[in-house]
């Protein structure tokens, strides 16, 4: 028995031929699966005549980087550059994840494990809010983005993006299964609530900090809304809003911008490619466990 615990692990330490019958399902799935990848990455290359090759070539077979080096020259309308709108792209996710992890974990300590007025309430009106969808609430926010002086600013990237009831609803429930007991035994022995939160609570629910991690992350690294709804000035713009206007703003050139577009079309991907594969085991976590190790 001791021999078939593997903890949180959900393979076998070895391969036996009892297991040929799912590599024979998963293997071409797998394939399948990794087929928009492989078409990303190979378009990246392409040069122009095969861009817009007839009948279109899923793989590239005279490789180029000269879609990036067009794209890493390339300036907007209004000569800002494209590292500019990386920059700002890259500093609004490492903010927002970060803050957001800190808050949805925090709110999810208190609402699970504190005892308050009003806590049912206010997670029954954060599961409400799950029920909206950005276009439901368009004109609220920008009023009321427009009212509190956010318009045209580097925090109307931030501090709207900050509110995720599905990253407060997930740690919620995920911290309801750790034992009150446990955190009682460490209030006797005198930790405090940021002692408790940062030593027990944090570490007990890191695959579901994974899991928010990642919606986080897509969440604001894909998003065009704040750069085409609240900001006039380019300075202040993400690469997500650069990235979809490249194919009409290339000088007018539409077929310069198709390379362009592609190889922006990979950089976008790759850093949510890099970060599912590295939290991937802790989101597995996250569906299949507890959170009690």
């Amino acid at each position: 028995m001791a021999n078939s615990f593997h903890g949180s692990k959900m393979n076998p330490d070895k391969f036996h031929r009892s297991q040929l019958k799912f590599y024979l399902f998963l293997i071409p799935l797998a394939i399948f699966m990794a087929m928009p990848i492989v078409y990303i990455v190979s378009h990246a290359f392409k040069p122009i005549d095969e861009l817009f090759a007839y009948p279109p070539r899923f793989f590239v077979d005279k490789p180029t980087l000269q879609n990036f080096a067009d794209l890493i020259n390339n300036r907007s309308e209004s000569g800002v550059p494209m590292s500019r709108y990386l920059f700002n792209s890259i500093i609004v996710t490492i903010i927002v994840v970060s803050i957001t992890v800190f808050i949805s974990s925090m709110a999810g300590y208190a609402l699970s494990k504190k005892k308050f007025k009003l806590k049912k309430m206010i997670f029954e009106i954060n599961t409400l809010a799950l029920m909206f969808v950005p276009a439901a609430v368009g004109i609220p926010t920008y009023l009321l983005i427009q009212q509190i002086g956010l318009l045209d600013t580097f925090w109307v990237h931030i501090l709207p993006m900050l509110a995720m009831p599905v990253g407060l609803f997930l740690l919620k429930q995920f911290i309801d299964q750790i034992p009150n007991e446990l955190i009682e035994a460490a209030q006797m022995d005198g930790a405090k609530d940021i002692q408790i939160y940062w030593k027990i609570i944090m570490p007990l629910v890191a695959p579901a900090l994974a899991t928010v991690a990642i919606l986080s992350f897509q969440a604001v690294w894909n998003s065009v809304e704040a750069s085409t709804l609240y900001i006039n000035d380019e300075n202040l713009k993400t690469f997500a809003f650069y990235m979809s206007t490249l194919t009409s703003d290339a000088a007018g050139n539409t077929v310069a911008g198709q390379g362009m577009a592609a190889a922006a079309a990979l950089i976008m991907f790759l850093p949510n490619l890099v970060i599912f594969i590295i939290l991937q085991s802790k989101v597995m976590n996250t569906m299949a466990h507890s959170g009690i190790k």
